[in-house]
Formats: structure tokens, sequence, C-alpha cells
């Protein structure tokens, strides 16, 4: 498992957990600040994306083992003092953490991410988002390119762009900064074998939205619970435009922690993305 590990090695901690289909790389405008800081930040790349290895086996790829890796790469660097900042499936498998391990953690950024409980309501775009990985959707094809989502998401690009690239499997005609985080964003998949694209396909196919789906679902709604009686700090921010996760659950999951929430009314699902050095001044802010 490969993880960037930048700052003072006695600093407290920022363990900065990406979701689907990114990796450490998305961070990348926010660890300047929060080193700046004094703060030691890890960012690991999940199991299957970025520089970490790729098993082949589709069936390897579940979120409990997901979870239990990140419990393996805590205890084994024997983080203290941490602050979880997650999103995406950064969410579930890192929240996991502070549930079960809460003595480890101190504070709890949580940004445009869910837990699964019975009375969550997943969002349309999830629904169809999950969709379009089962046989015949847009992503069941060789070698989904599914980073270009980051460039629509970012706003560097539009859907008469990406969307065509994605169901025809070629590279889309992009210039500079379009261009360059394409370029960073796809890095750990251009020229593999189909094979090295199975943990990107595993994730959509994990989201517990049907009864019958598991995704680890029990798993959540007890960490979804117990993160309830949370007594360290808690603080949302926000990506406002997102249609995966919408404002109005966001704010609502705030309000049952009794958390700041921070809203950024332009930015979508993958904020750090576009609104990287914000969200540090946010967290620093709700920090002090």
């Amino acid at each position: 498992m490969h993880y960037v590990d930048e700052g003072p090695a006695d600093g407290p901690v920022m363990l900065l957990l990406h979701g689907m289909p990114t990796w450490s790389y998305l961070y990348r405008h926010m660890i300047p600040g929060l080193v700046a800081a004094g703060y030691r930040c890890i960012a690991p790349d999940h199991m299957g994306f970025g520089r970490s290895d790729k098993p082949v086996d589709i069936h390897w790829y579940t979120i409990a083992r997901h979870t239990e890796i990140m419990t393996s790469l805590i205890t084994a660097l024997d983080l203290q003092q941490i602050t979880l900042v997650c999103q995406d499936w950064g969410g579930p498998t890192g929240l996991a953490q502070a549930a079960m391990m809460p003595e480890r953690f101190e504070h709890l950024v949580i940004m445009n991410t869910w837990l699964h409980h019975p009375d969550f309501e997943y969002s349309e775009f999830i629904r169809d988002w999950a969709e379009d990985w089962q046989e015949g959707g847009a992503f069941d094809r060789l070698k989904p390119d599914a980073g270009l989502l980051l460039l629509l998401s970012g706003g560097l690009a539009g859907p008469e762009v990406i969307i065509p690239a994605i169901r025809e499997g070629r590279d889309p005609q992009l210039e500079g900064r379009a261009a360059a985080d394409y370029k960073g964003f796809s890095a750990p998949y251009r020229g593999l074998p189909d094979e090295g694209y199975n943990s990107m396909r595993r994730f959509p196919l994990s989201i517990p939205v049907n009864s019958a789906d598991n995704g680890n679902a029990a798993a959540q709604t007890l960490h979804y619970r117990t993160l309830l009686e949370w007594k360290g700090g808690v603080h949302f921010i926000w990506g406002c435009s997102d249609q995966t996760f919408p404002e109005a659950g966001g704010r609502k999951w705030a309000g049952e922690m009794n958390a700041r929430f921070d809203g950024l009314a332009d930015a979508h699902h993958f904020l750090q993305n576009t609104h990287g050095e914000k969200i540090v001044e946010l967290i620093l802010d709700g920090k002090r």
C-alpha cells in the first residue's frame, strides 16, 4: 500500500482519504497548507488505486477489506492525534476507524460522503452511477476511463466532450489545466491491462442501494450509530453543487452530530480538486 507522508514526524496527523476513481493526487492542493500549519499529512492510496498494488481478482476487492487494510496502516504507523479528512469512499472506510478506534482520533472532517443506514436516501445520481457499472451500463467496457469524470466535476470540460470519450473509449482533446489534471488522475491506470481496472469496477458495485445488496451495509450502520455519540471535534465541509450527495443530506447529518457545517456553493463532488486551499482554511479555522 502506497501512502504520502509529508510534514513533521512528531506533528498531529491529518489522515487524508480519497474515494473512487481518484488517489492521493486529489489532495495535492491541500497538503502544502496543512504541512505549513504543522501537521503530518498521511494520504494513502486505496489498494488498486494510485501507486498501491492492484490485485487483478475482482472479488478480492470488498469494502470490508479496504477498511481492514486502512486499520492495518494506522496501527502499523501507530498514528495518534488523528484528524480524519474523508470524502466519497474515504467516508465509509475512514469513519469506520474513528468508530472502532476512537482513542486514536480527535477530529473528523466529513466532506461529500455517507455511511449507509436504514433511513439513508440514496440520490438518483448514485442509483444511476451504480447502474452504469452493471452489465450493459456506460462503464461496462474494457478499460473504463472513469478518471475523465474529474474534469466534468471540476468544470474543466463539458459533457459533450467527456461522455462520448467514456462511451467510445478514446482520449478527449484537452488543453491547459484540463489536460494536466487528466494526466494526473489517469496516471495510475494508463497502460495497464483491463484487469488493472478491477478495483475501480468494484466500488460502484458495492454501494448498498438495494436491500439485497451487501456493500458492508451492516457495518456502516453500526459505525453511523456509534458516531452519533462522537465526543471529539467534527466539522462538515460540503460541495453544495454535488448531485451525488446533495447539500440537504449533509446538513441533516451535521445536525444529527451537532457539528459545524460549511457549504461551498459552487463546489461539486470532488471539492478537494477545485477548492483545496479554501478547505484548508476552513479546517484550520474549525480546529481553533
